[in-house]
């Protein structure tokens, strides 16, 4: 997904802009890097500029790769529980379909975190911006969940993987093992998008596929691989 040299084949969309333009350069490619940066001349605060970039397809069924690390210090006027905090979003909306001023995409949210000696983080943990999924036989109503991952610290690189089968199951797997299994990713009714998403989504409350998105959320973030391995359904 992503070739090593640019951002061909991918779509930014940061708050309070159209889908399409790369407010301050915030995603680049530098050195064989998809970086994510918050240049000091732009973002003297952060002003909640959550952004996200999209591939320009969408998916089903698939294993998804990626490498990560978190690098330098949280931008200013960036919330707290964003330091050393990013994520996929997966079985998201598009792009285009995103209001103006939203700050996440109605999507199933993996969450990337970092530690450090300030604050300790698994990673790989489940946030559902305008979802809701399946957990231990019931219809999850937490926003935000956490894996049964290890702490990864300063400036390491992570290598994830998503196994995502519809409408099915989801997994969050580091180095060969499961943290998170969840099913039925669904669209939550009680959110402010829901009626826009549900009509995008052939007015189906179920959640069959999506874009796949990373995430800018305030801190400098480097991904060396971004792959995918397509399933059959």
């Amino acid at each position: 997904m992503f070739n090593g040299k640019d951002l061909t084949g991918w779509t930014p969309k940061i708050r309070g802009h159209e889908a399409g333009y790369n407010f301050a350069n915030t995603f680049r490619v530098e050195n064989g890097i998809l970086k994510v940066r918050y240049d000091a001349d732009a973002y003297e605060t952060f002003n909640n500029r959550f952004g996200h970039l999209f591939f320009n397809d969408t998916f089903s069924h698939y294993i998804l790769r990626v490498t990560y690390r978190f690098v330098g210090d949280q931008v200013p006027g960036a919330p707290g529980w964003a330091y050393r905090n990013s994520g996929i979003m997966i079985h998201g909306q598009t792009p285009e379909s995103m209001e103006l001023n939203q700050d996440f995409p109605t999507s199933i949210e993996v969450q990337l975190l970092g530690s450090s000696a300030r604050v300790q983080n698994t990673t790989l943990n489940l946030c559902t911006p305008g979802t809701r999924v399946v957990m231990n036989g019931e219809l999850s109503t937490a926003h935000c969940t956490n894996s049964t991952s290890g702490n990864f610290f300063y400036d390491e690189w992570v290598t994830v993987e998503i196994e995502v089968r519809g409408n099915e199951v989801i997994r969050h797997i580091h180095d060969g093992v499961v943290v998170f299994e969840y099913f039925q990713p669904q669209l939550n009714p009680n959110n402010a998008y829901f009626e826009r998403v549900f009509a995008l989504n052939g007015n189906d409350i179920m959640l069959h596929g999506g874009t796949i998105s990373l995430q800018s959320e305030g801190h400098p973030i480097d991904f060396k691989v971004v792959e995918i391995k397509l399933l059959e359904p």
